[in-house]
């Protein structure tokens, strides 16, 4: 199980290397946050450091198949089991017990945030999309808050989200944004159904999924139709210091920050510029771009709520037999016009929007690796 951090090395390298004179206290967080997740990435790897939470009771939740496509009839609270700890700021995992489910909010606003967010997540595939949870059989949301000092980023370790308070000067405490809560919980989802391997397009796309659902909670929650949505993953989560308005744009790839010291935004938004890399596991933060914009544009072209019309359709090739580990985003591509073709007939509105929304951003619709760009 790879561990899955939202904020992308590439932003914390730039920081680290050019934030010292502008941000003082961000670049020795992020040059700590960098060194904490190569060490901790290892240690998580040997099941170290971590002591298990007890499991939920017996017949808490509604059981279903990992591959439950479209059920209806879940009570989107009826399985969800949350758990949310405080770290203290350390990096011994989960930490102490703060809230439970169903117990009353706390003083602490992470806390409280932590177990909203997860909540939220959970309530979209509920609600959307009829799974309990990450593995589909009501499995307990654990998270710890008040991870490390000044750590910058959030992660999914396979068994619980993790959440840094950031360093006040560049990120902001990464609970604040709901976006992120569901990119982290989403990438549970995925390595219980494709399990797309962590490096180069299938990664790529691992991130866009987490991207695609993490978005869709932050919608689904406040009823969001797709034209109204900002489509961005972590709004918020830059101080007001930071000449950006989140760490992705998923409907304008290359947008959400142009900084003096972060950079510009290197996100590609077409196959023209894919980045070819060895860094960031095959350049999964960057290439994920590619797949956001094809859903973004689609969705809005065809309005109303996303979960209910493209959400569909990357739910059921997420979570169906046909994709692999290996998968690469032609074959994704494939994939995601004959479900829709199979859901909502050829021809349709939802079709039709994703094949012009795939060719609009390069992506052909057969297997191969497509076109390749720059090198990063």
């Amino acid at each position: 199980m790879s561990t899955h951090h939202v904020v992308p090395p590439y932003l914390l390298d730039a920081l680290a290397e050019r934030g010292g004179e502008r941000f003082p206290r961000a670049a020795r967080a992020a040059r700590s946050c960098r060194r904490s997740d190569e060490s901790s990435r290892n240690l998580r790897a040997e099941g170290l450091r971590y002591t298990p939470v007890g499991k939920a009771e017996d017949g808490a939740g509604e059981s279903g198949s990992p591959s439950t496509r479209r059920s209806v009839g879940v009570d989107a609270k009826a399985g969800v089991n949350r758990l949310i700890h405080d770290a203290q700021g350390t990096e011994t995992l989960p930490g102490v017990l703060v809230r439970s489910e169903g117990e009353e909010p706390v003083s602490d606003e992470a806390v409280n945030e932590a177990y909203d967010g997860l909540g939220a997540s959970y309530s979209l595939f509920a609600e959307a999309f009829g799974r309990n949870s990450l593995d589909g059989n009501g499995m307990p949301l654990i998270a710890s808050v008040h991870y490390g000092q000044d750590y910058d980023n959030a992660f999914f370790d396979g068994r619980l989200m993790v959440f840094g308070d950031g360093d006040d000067e560049v990120f902001t405490g990464f609970t604040g944004s709901l976006s992120i809560i569901g990119h982290e919980l989403s990438h549970g989802v995925i390595s219980h159904t494709a399990d797309l391997e962590y490096f180069g397009q299938p990664g790529a796309l691992n991130e866009h999924c987490a991207d695609v659902f993490g978005a869709l909670t932050d919608q689904h929650d406040s009823g969001q139709d797709a034209g109204d949505a900002s489509w961005l993953i972590g709004a918020g989560i830059f101080t007001s210091e930071v000449t950006g308005k989140a760490l992705r744009s998923m409907l304008a790839p290359g947008t959400a920050y142009d900084d003096d010291v972060l950079g510009t935004d290197p996100q590609p938004d077409h196959m023209d510029r894919f980045v070819t890399t060895e860094s960031d596991n095959g350049g999964v933060h960057l290439n994920s771009g590619i797949p956001n914009r094809a859903f973004a544009l689609a969705a809005t072209r065809l309005g109303g709520p996303a979960w209910e019309t493209v959400g569909q359709v990357w739910f059921a090739v997420l979570t169906g037999s046909d994709i692999t580990t290996g998968t690469d985003f032609a074959g994704f591509a494939a994939l995601t016009i004959a479900e829709a073709v199979a859901a909502f007939g050829e021809g349709s509105d939802v079709h039709d929007a994703l094949v012009q929304s795939w060719d609009a951003v390069g992506v052909t619709h057969a297997a191969g690796r497509g076109n390749v760009g720059s090198s990063w």
